[in-house]
């Protein structure tokens, strides 16, 4: 009998934490600067982008491809509706395309229904779809691609509406750009219509965003458009330590203030500067995987560049941070052409360094509330390059918790009393294992110096201070 009531207890337990993630509904904060559930908790933006999910998956991949993204701890993931890869003639893995006659107002029900089944896969999963309804080349675009051109006002605005009432009811963040910017006035025109036809199909229940392209923000065109109701910038696949911050920095200071989360960083196991490789399918083994690096002179961006750009994003004020993985993006399996040389297949991806890392990234954002966090430089004493050794801080709203990022494990001085206590405790947080060790307690007044364990390429710490008083648990 004991055993009957202990399984009865744990099958409760189960089934109203599996009806919590079934309702993840989001909004933008009261101060306009992070993004909530209804339920007025902190969501962390931890995303995955896998634009060629609906188009190049059957089901039964797809399930594994979210399954495991779940157990990651990744909370959002960012797929194209009209895929990027000639997503409009080329068909899903069921044989469908998904219009009628290359029209938006002829959506073709088999195709969607596979979309169906993934978007319901995610909300028993507990995670949120950041919905792309095109790839941005559907559109007029300085940056062609596969296309065709489809999209004009009106068709943009029946299209919103269509997906606007299907899924009304859905964890769904909707993402407007698919990598263009707004290039005329009448791209314009139609991203206004497509918005609306959204907000009027899914009754305003969703947030809108936009997807730039590489190094720009969406607040460079859009920030004043009363439907985006949070930027996105994409800062892109050209250098290793990249300046995240200073996107980070132009969104905070905007006004009216709006959330922000970085849509397209760096992709693991990604060929810096993949634009300039040339040559490189002679690199590839008859499988399509890459069997001789020479071809590659700027090497691959590897874990540690996507945890330096996640912790400097978060560190500066983003509410977010989506992930990407070179072979995960394009779904490429073994036997195919890659778009971009790939070092794996996508199933093989998704147990990548930096991909398993994330889940230290959202735990730590929940350990010391992303919804408190300030970015306040006047933390770091003394000089702060813009290389490597950049330094990235923040400290609680209410001062009860300060944040350092030092990406290859350097000293950091410390300004003290910015903690609202006299005496702090120190945390030194492993961003590679997601575990902590504790430094000691310390007076809160004049310089402190930390020195983190390890030093080096790879070896990055969070340095994280506690007032004692407000008794924080170990992160």
């Amino acid at each position: 009998m004991k055993k009957c009531y202990l399984f009865l207890w744990f099958a409760v337990l189960l089934l109203s934490s599996h009806a919590y993630t079934q309702n993840i509904k989001l909004k933008v904060s009261d101060n306009k600067r992070f993004i909530i559930t209804d339920k007025d908790k902190p969501f962390v933006w931890v995303g995955d982008t896998a634009w060629e999910l609906f188009h190049k998956l059957n089901r039964e991949e797809a399930t594994e491809y979210l399954t495991t993204r779940a157990k990651q701890g990744f909370t959002v993931i960012q797929a194209v509706v009209l895929a990027e890869l000639d997503g409009l003639r080329v068909p899903n893995p069921y044989g469908e395309i998904p219009l009628h006659d290359f029209s938006p107002e002829k959506p073709n029900e088999k195709y969607f229904e596979h979309v169906d089944f993934i978007v319901n896969k995610a909300e028993e999963l507990g995670l949120v779809i950041g919905m792309l309804p095109t790839w941005g080349d559907k559109l007029y675009s300085l940056h062609p691609g596969a296309g065709p051109v489809v999209f004009n006002r009106n068709n943009a605005a029946v299209f919103g509406e269509f997906l606007g009432k299907r899924y009304e009811n859905k964890p769904i963040v909707w993402i407007l750009g698919g990598d263009r910017n707004v290039d005329s006035f009448e791209v314009l025109e139609i991203w206004r219509a497509m918005a609306a036809g959204l907000r009027k199909g899914d009754k305003g229940k969703h947030l809108i965003s936009f997807h730039p392209r590489g190094g720009a923000s969406s607040s460079y065109s859009l920030h004043n458009e009363d439907w985006l109701d949070f930027n996105m910038y994409q800062s892109g696949h050209a250098f290793r330590y990249n300046k995240v911050y200073q996107y980070a920095t132009n969104d905070y200071l905007l006004r009216p203030t709006k959330p922000f989360v970085d849509g397209e960083p760096a992709y693991e196991d990604l060929s810096i500067r993949f634009w300039e490789d040339t040559d490189w399918q002679a690199a590839l083994a008859e499988n399509g995987i890459v069997k001789d690096m020479s071809y590659f002179k700027k090497d691959f961006f590897t874990a540690h560049d996507v945890r330096v750009h996640a912790y400097w994003d978060f560190l500066s004020g983003a509410c977010g941070y989506t992930y990407g993985n070179n072979a995960v993006w394009q779904m490429f399996k073994k036997g195919s052409k890659p778009i971009i040389a790939c070092l794996t297949d996508w199933r093989e991806a998704l147990d990548r360094p930096g991909a398993n890392d994330m889940q230290h990234v959202r735990k730590l954002m929940e350990a010391r509330p992303v919804s408190k966090i300030v970015p306040d430089q006047s933390l770091v004493y003394g000089l702060n390059g813009n290389d490597s050794t950049h330094i990235r801080a923040a400290v609680a709203s209410d001062n009860s918790f300060a944040l350092a990022y030092l990406s290859v494990g350097q000293s950091i001085t410390v300004v003290m009393k910015k903690i609202a206590d006299k005496n702090v405790v120190a945390w030194w947080y492993d961003p590679r294992e997601g575990t902590s060790s504790k430094i000691g307690e310390f007076t809160n007044t004049g310089l402190q110096t930390f020195t983190p364990p390890s030093l080096g390429e790879g070896n990055d710490w969070v340095l994280i201070l506690d007032s004692v008083t407000k008794k924080y648990p170990k992160p």
